[in-house]
């Protein structure tokens, strides 16, 4: 065993690492290293870490996004159907030693863990371990970089492209379910409105109230279960969803067909906005099986019919108010539910105090004005168009009651109140829906589960919409051709991140949101250790994984990522197509 001596020379210590061993059957210490005087040895002590450099990058999110991409081989995929237009470059071009495919998916895992312009993406990627996974320099990939490699994709591709790959999705992860979810949004844009080349940007009905942009429309299918896009569609913003719904329904059987979905098992779900005789013929003649809803202002006398015959009904536990029956809606026999949303009421009803309190203190402000000795004289007429005007609103209208009346002098007097009785008819007749169905044979409880649904794609779309996490916007695109291949690379971003969120929700029983699990991984960081060696110039590196809690430490194990710093994926497209 080691032990460290000291040996007297001139007045001075000397300390030695000793060893104590046998030599000629005598025990003798035996110096294995020199370590000087005291004062020498904490020099020593202190020069071990004046060599050292320590850095750490952003690596969780990063990585999982590079693992599931290369499971699934996406550069590849998309490198398959590249074909560029420009006269001074070849059909399949790269730049900066990537391909349109691999450059696609840098701009789909930016656009994941930190939406940033297409300038702005390497102020972002060199933060993370984006780089030194892909052992590929990054430093040069600016806007151009994209636009140049965003030009070389047709937009008749992107269609292929997604079927392929979402394809190969169900095929990789065995992705099953029952119902599929339909539905439309919209991102306004800041494109010129003078700007007469981009067609696809147009002022339309903005679900964000922004009437004064132009827009672009996103729909999107989602399964139920795992939120995972299956089709998406980039359309002009000036088109209705009944328009657009007509036009997709047939591309999304065709994308069903194509994943091996069994129809008599797959039940498409979508909302009122989409509803026309056209479209629900067009269902039926596809032979597709629905869950939709219906206006209950259209249906007054199912209503009528419904409020007087509710029935309790079970739906996971919670007990709902129910109406069922069959009914002849456009020509075909539809089993229709109506149901009482608890949730839909209470906003309702706070909307209604909302808008009495404003509608109030209107009124209250016209009285004030009559009162006033020094007010203009008025007269009835223009006093009642003044009032009519203050009241706003379906229900306000109909639960106030007001009267103007003559005074001594000429003067005008207004009196108005609430109704009661009408306000408390009101509240029985809130929180009404209609949904419908050709799901003849299923219970009313799973046609209300069903439809429940779809708040999932909604979610989605907020996923699409959130700041912080898988943003669409800024886009910065105005031809009609950057914004669509835009859009699919978003899309493209949200499927990876899909796809990490349901391992890791099957794997650990993570019950986080997706924006919360990528604010988790973003956590995870790489260290990594610069050390000088005696070689002159030369660095040693070594890369180490911070420490973790244990909720990461689990999701490192459950997405296969714990060593990826240490394995680092070797995708076809950096460098060459191949």
């Amino acid at each position: 065993m080691a032990t460290i001596q000291a040996k007297k020379s001139r007045g001075h210590k000397y300390w030695y690492i000793v060893e104590s061993q046998r030599v000629g059957g005598k025990p003798r210490p035996i110096v294995l290293a020199y370590l000087g005087k005291a004062n020498d040895l904490l020099r020593r002590l202190h020069g071990l870490t004046e060599g050292l450099r320590l850095k750490s990058y952003s690596h969780g999110a990063v990585a999982a996004l590079l693992k599931a991409a290369h499971v699934l081989d996406v550069p590849a995929l998309i490198n398959q159907h590249v074909k560029s237009t420009r006269p001074y470059t070849g059909e399949q071009p790269t730049r900066h030693h990537l391909t349109v495919g691999m450059t696609l998916l840098l701009g789909a895992i930016g656009r994941v863990c930190m939406p940033t312009s297409k300038r702005g993406w390497w102020s972002w990627a060199k933060t993370t371990s984006c780089q030194y996974l892909l052992r590929c320099s990054l430093s040069k990939i600016d806007s151009q970089h994209f636009w140049d490699l965003m030009d070389a994709l047709p937009v008749e591709s992107i269609a292929k492209i997604e079927q392929e790959l979402v394809r190969k999705v169900f095929q990789v992860y065995q992705l099953k379910g029952d119902s599929l979810f339909f539905d439309t949004t919209n991102f306004f844009t800041y494109i010129d409105s003078a700007n007469e080349r981009c067609r696809i940007a147009r002022r339309g009905r903005n679900k964000q109230k922004r009437y004064d942009l132009r827009q672009v429309g996103l729909a999107m299918v989602v399964t139920r279960q795992d939120m995972i896009p299956i089709f998406h569609l980039t359309y002009q913003g000036n088109l209705n969803d009944i328009t657009i719904f007509g036009t997709v329904v047939r591309q999304i059987k065709t994308r069903m067909q194509d994943l091996n979905l069994n129809l008599e098992q797959h039940t498409l779900v979508f909302d009122r906005g989409n509803n026309s005789k056209t479209n629900l013929g067009l269902v039926k003649q596809l032979g597709l099986y629905y869950v939709g809803a219906l206006t209950p202002y259209h249906h007054k006398e199912l209503i009528n019919e419904a409020i007087d015959n509710l029935g309790k009904c079970d739906v996971d536990g919670e007990t709902i108010l129910t109406y069922r029956d069959k009914r002849i809606i456009w020509d075909e026999e539809r089993t229709v539910v109506v149901l009482i949303s608890e949730k839909l009421k209470a906003g309702q009803i706070r909307g209604i105090y909302q808008s009495l309190e404003k509608t109030e203190n209107r009124l209250q402000a016209i009285q004030k004005a009559l009162c006033n000795p020094g007010a203009k004289r008025r007269s009835q007429e223009e006093v009642a168009g003044q009032v009519e005007g203050k009241i706003t609103g379906q229900f306000v209208k109909r639960i106030i009651e007001w009267e103007i009346k003559k005074e001594a002098k000429g003067k005008l007097k207004l009196a108005f109140s609430v109704n009661q009785e009408k306000l408390d008819l009101i509240h029985q007749r809130l929180g009404l829906r209609i949904l419908m169905t050709n799901r003849h044979d299923w219970a009313t409880a799973d046609i209300i589960k069903t439809y429940h649904g779809q708040s999932r794609i909604e979610q989605s779309f907020k996923n699409l919409k959130n700041p912080h996490h898988l943003a669409l916007k800024p886009q910065y695109h105005w031809t009609n051709h950057k914004i669509r291949v835009h859009f699919f690379m978003c899309v493209l971003g949200y499927l990876l991140a899909a796809i990490v969120w349901r391992q890791a929700k099957n794997k650990t029983r993570f019950a986080g949101s997706l924006n919360t699990l990528l604010d988790t991984l973003n956590n995870v960081r790489l260290g990594t250790l610069l050390e000088k060696t005696k070689s002159r110039g030369r660095v040693k590196t070594t890369y180490v994984i911070e420490e973790t809690s244990d909720q990461e430490d689990q999701l490192l194990e459950a997405l296969e990522i714990k060593d990826l710093h240490k394995n680092r994926p070797k995708f076809n497209g950096v460098g060459v197509y191949r």
